[in-house]
């Protein structure tokens, strides 16, 4: 062959210089120096006697930072979508009944891939900005009869925390495991998944846990694992198998991740209230700690609010997703970014943005 037909892009011929930015949207958030160090360590084979020694390390970090015991633990390689899929196709059988709650994008999420694996899929659904009592999913679990009951902890589209305690009773009186999305609120609002009784919960590397993204760690109760690993067919990914992936893992044993912050919402929201914003969630025990959602101020285009912060302040703060697109403005304080200097910099960009941006009569 005497020629490329296809050139070397320019583009390519030159290093990419990526900017430094202060992430303060809903993810995801900064990774701390000594994190970015680890990633840049040497490559090691999959099956070196180190990264055993590394994979049993995460397995105890995940333990811990979920409070969980449970022998089937491990990181998903993918974001906390791969793990909600894993989560649903593992637990989940064609034609077997799920209840699925949904205040917001997430749990519209869950429906979706329940349904393309041709689960029967019921739903409890609320407007945004809200959350079900316990009263209200017991009166769905008795109705419905579902095999596993899917709930988001922390809905980042809304900025809505649920409350947990007493769910997973609930589930097991139906004989249905409890199924928990915790990506936006692990590290930021306490859970703990033996005590709340939780049978299958994971989390996103790149929120509170200030990785990377494209890890997901996941957690199965033995409870869970008599189902998933007694099932009729197999599940309908390979990648996602957990037969496979529990094999893999050898799911035993030991620390980690262990840079879990406090965070500083309740700081953050009274500067909000002294600038004379509002937030969307107005139940306070409701509101996610990790995701801020702000009610768009009225009469501003909150595209040119979070453009000007950008252009001026070099930080991302982001607008609703899904139920609140239009509707609010969110703001993410995740681990090493959860900080009352950070609050203070993103409560000065947003008055000068609202100084500068253009205002129409409402």
């Amino acid at each position: 062959m005497s020629s490329l037909c296809v050139l070397p892009p320019e583009c390519l011929l030159q290093p990419f210089t990526v900017p430094q930015r202060l992430m303060l949207g809903p993810g995801p958030s900064n990774v701390p120096a000594r994190i970015t160090a680890a990633g840049a360590q040497p490559i090691l084979g999959h099956l070196h006697a180190e990264t055993i020694e590394i994979m049993n390390q995460i397995k105890s970090g995940i333990q811990y930072a979920f409070q969980t015991q449970n022998r089937v633990t491990l990181a998903v390689s993918g974001p906390g979508h791969a793990a909600m899929e894993c989560a649903i196709f593992n637990s989940l059988e064609h034609g077997e009944s799920v209840l699925i709650a949904i205040n917001g994008i997430w749990g519209e999420r869950a429906a979706e891939i329940a349904e393309r694996i041709g689960a029967k899929v019921n739903t409890l659904v609320t407007s945004a900005g809200g959350y079900f009592t316990n009263e209200e999913i017991e009166q769905a679990l008795d109705k419905y009869r579902p095999v596993v009951f899917f709930l988001t902890h922390g809905e980042s589209s809304t900025g809505v925390v649920h409350p947990i305690d007493g769910i997973g009773d609930l589930c097991h009186k139906y004989n249905c495991l409890f199924l928990v999305d915790s990506v936006a609120a692990l590290g930021g609002t306490p859970i703990c998944m033996d005590e709340q009784g939780i049978d299958i919960m994971y989390t996103g590397s790149q929120k509170v846990l200030n990785a990377p993204p494209g890890t997901a760690p996941i957690s199965f109760s033995e409870r869970a694992c008599q189902k998933i690993f007694n099932r009729r067919t197999k599940p309908i990914s390979y990648f996602l198998d957990m037969n496979l992936l529990a094999n893999y893992w050898g799911c035993d044993d030991k620390p980690v991740l262990n840079i879990i912050k406090k965070e500083v919402a309740e700081y953050f929201h009274k500067g909000l209230g002294e600038m004379g914003l509002k937030l969307f969630v107005q139940d306070k025990k409701a509101r996610l700690p990790t995701v801020t959602t702000i009610v768009a101020p009225p009469g501003y285009d909150w595209r040119e609010i979070t453009g000007y912060i950008m252009k001026t302040y070099n930080m991302e703060i982001s607008g609703g997703l899904g139920p609140s697109a239009g509707m609010v403005l969110r703001v993410g304080l995740m681990g090493c970014n959860s900080s009352k200097a950070n609050v203070d910099k993103v409560l000065e960009a947003l008055a000068d943005a609202l100084k500068h941006c253009h205002k129409s009569r409402v």
